[in-house]
Order: C-alpha cells, then structure tokens, then sequence
C-alpha cells in the first residue's frame, strides 16, 4: 500500500485538529449526568477519509430486542463497572464492532438526549483511524458503513416529521443514504440523526438546507436550554 504523500498528511492533520478544537468548545462532560439515573453512551465515530469527514454507523442485528435492523451508533446501557459515560460508549463499541479503544481518541461528550422518556443518551464523539477494519458481532451487528459527514447538512433524500412528545412537538429527521460502494439504501433516524447532524453543524460550520431545532448563532447554549425543557416535561409527567 503506497504510503500517503507528506502534505495530504499534513492537511489532514490540520483539518483534524481544526475539527477538534471546534468540538471541544461543546464538550459539557458530566455535567448533565445527575438528571436520569437511566444511563446510556453512544460513540460517535468520525475518521477523516480521501479529504472528507465521514462518521461511522452500525446496521443493528434482527436478533436484537430493542429497534432490530435499526441504525445507530455503536452504544448502550452504563454498566456498574463503567467509570463514566466515556467508558460505557468504548467498551460497547469495542463489543460491537472490534473497535480497541487505544484506536479511539476522545474528543468530547456533546449534550444528551433523553430516549424513551427516562433514558439519558451521551454522545461521545471520537477519531478512529481511518484504516480500521470493523469486525461486527453477529449477535449485535449486522453491518457497518461510512457517510460522510456534510451529508447531514446537504443530504439527497431527507424527510422531517414531528414527534409530539409530552403534549409537545419535536423535530424527527430522516435520513435515506445509499452506499455508493455497494447499492444498499438506509434510514438513519431520530436520535442517530440529530446526534450526526449536531456533529455536521459543529465541525463543518454551514447551514443545512433543512430546519433544525437548534439556534444555530449558538448551538451549545441551545441544545442545553432544548434538553433542560424535555428532562423537566418528562419528569412532570411522571
């Protein structure tokens, strides 16, 4: 394999730091761990490919209880043994898709969302290499495939709903990507959507060409006012 020449590496390196020092300006860490007890981590994989961002998505198995055959990012529930939030998203991704966490580098943990009402999900976005080579469990995992990340700013097929949610409504983005590689279709929605199109405003900087729930003049400050309203609808109503 011919080895990558000195200034591609050097603009990707640059374009990565770029990226990094604009996700550390969101990072909230811990901070709004208290208010669920039901605790979930997903990792949001993004790696820098021939020049382009591109985030990391799992095909869930059609064995799996819970949103069979659905995509998402590799995650799930905080184990006791789990330090932190940071911990339980690498060790499921390790348990999903063969990911070692020496080949994760952290960036941050963005804002929450609250999934089913009473579970708190925490997005830890991290940089895998761009070589790595995902060994799905079966038992979990059915695939693995690559969007580039401007994607979620400028998609071909896009549709919105409104969720209505505690007598209020909430945006529900749909996403329709086919693999050009391979021809397979998906839907990437809901709780992966936002969470992929948080990460896109974040690190590329534009405008998407669709509505978003967010104020997009400060994306931190919204999304923490968005998350305080449905934790306190969600609680009132329980």
């Amino acid at each position: 394999m011919a080895r990558p020449h000195p200034y591609q590496e050097s603009v990707r390196s640059s374009l990565i730091d770029e990226a990094k020092a604009r996700l550390r300006k969101h990072d909230v860490g811990t901070r709004f761990s208290h208010l669920l007890s039901n605790r979930c981590s997903v990792l949001v994989p993004l790696l820098a490919k021939e020049g382009k961002f591109h985030l990391l998505f799992t095909l869930r198995s059609e064995k799996l209880r819970r949103s069979p055959g659905e995509v998402c990012f590799p995650g799930g529930k905080c184990e006791p043994t789990d330090e932190d939030e940071v911990a339980t998203a690498l060790r499921e991704a390790q348990e999903e898709v063969g990911l070692d966490p020496r080949q994760v580098e952290v960036v941050c943990c963005l804002v929450p969302a609250i999934f089913d009402k009473q579970i708190l999900v925490t997005p830890v976005v991290g940089f895998i290499d761009q070589d790595f080579q995902a060994q799905p469990n079966p038992d979990e995992v059915k695939g693995v495939f690559l969007v580039p990340l401007d994607y979620f700013l400028h998609p071909h097929v896009y549709q919105k709903n409104y969720l209505t949610l505690f007598d209020h409504q909430f945006l529900f983005h749909c996403f329709e990507y086919t693999n050009p590689e391979n021809g397979a279709t998906y839907q990437i929605r809901g709780m992966t959507a936002k969470f992929a199109i948080f990460v896109a405003l974040i690190v590329l900087g534009k405008r998407p060409t669709f509505e978003v729930e967010y104020n997009l003049d400060d994306l931190l400050l919204s999304s923490e006012e968005s998350l305080l309203k449905l934790h306190k609808l969600a609680t009132s109503k329980l």
